[in-house]
């Protein structure tokens, strides 16, 4: 059985490690503890997120996507400060839907949700929906919490890379009724008393506001694309450099 560090776990879903910790102390990922140190059965932790783990040569070959040409540290901080520019929460994703950064400024609410196990494989997976439809225009549609969302693509020529997702705002309408509220803690699993509680916690945006975040949101996109590229074109520039400095070495 191969076993994931606490480092390939944050690498695979891109959570800090304080919240590992807790959960595995919880006992809300697979996980067993070896000494003072935490593993994560590898098939275990892939079918907590709906997914099956690939062959280790097949990972290392896949298609490229946006974590395989941006440093996570990167996509973060252009996420940090998409986040506090248009003031709601900014996650960037490949078009599978696999978070490469962490949710920068999230809503109280999905803070909250976001603590349990049962969230991160269905936000996963509406993420991947996102990702499926072909409109290049960013709208704002209600995710499964309710709250709106919108997102951006980021590529490189005319490749999709990824996605910029913005969310977290509440619809026109905002709380909803005692029986959507219900409703969402069945979809995730949820106690009532927890999405009840938190429900409120969503930013609201005015109609002038929500236009903004979408004139905004494809200007991200293109800032992740241009520095996606930046990156290739470096790491291509030290390739051809190594080549060159073997080839030498060699004659």
């Amino acid at each position: 059985m191969t076993y994931l560090t606490t480092r390939d776990l944050q690498a695979l879903i891109r959570v800090d490690k304080s919240t590992i910790y807790r959960m595995a102390e919880a006992g809300k990922l697979p996980a067993v503890k070896v000494g003072r140190q935490w593993r994560f059965p590898e098939e275990a932790v892939m079918s907590w997120l709906g997914a099956s783990a690939p062959p280790k040569d097949e990972a290392m070959h896949a298609a490229s996507g946006l974590a395989r040409v941006m440093t996570p540290e990167l996509a973060q901080s252009v996420a940090d400060l998409a986040a506090d520019a248009m003031g709601v929460m900014v996650v960037v994703t490949d078009m599978d839907g696999t978070p490469v950064t962490a949710v920068a400024n999230p809503c109280g609410f999905f803070s909250a949700m976001a603590r349990e196990a049962t969230v991160l494989p269905q936000c996963i997976d509406t993420w991947r929906r996102y990702g499926s439809v072909p409109d290049l225009v960013p709208r704002f549609t209600p995710s499964e919490f309710g709250f709106l969302c919108a997102r951006a693509f980021a590529r490189r020529g005319a490749e999709l890379l990824g996605m910029v997702i913005a969310g977290g705002i509440a619809p026109d309408h905002w709380p909803p009724g005692e029986a959507e509220v219900r409703a969402i803690a069945r979809n995730f699993d949820l106690p009532f008393d927890l999405v009840a509680g938190h429900i409120g916690e969503v930013y609201r945006l005015s109609q002038e506001e929500r236009v903004r975040v979408l004139g905004l949101l494809p200007r991200v996109g293109v800032l992740i694309s241009h520095l996606a590229a930046e990156r290739v074109t470096t790491i291509s520039a030290f390739d051809a450099i190594a080549d060159l400095a073997e080839r030498r070495t060699a004659s």
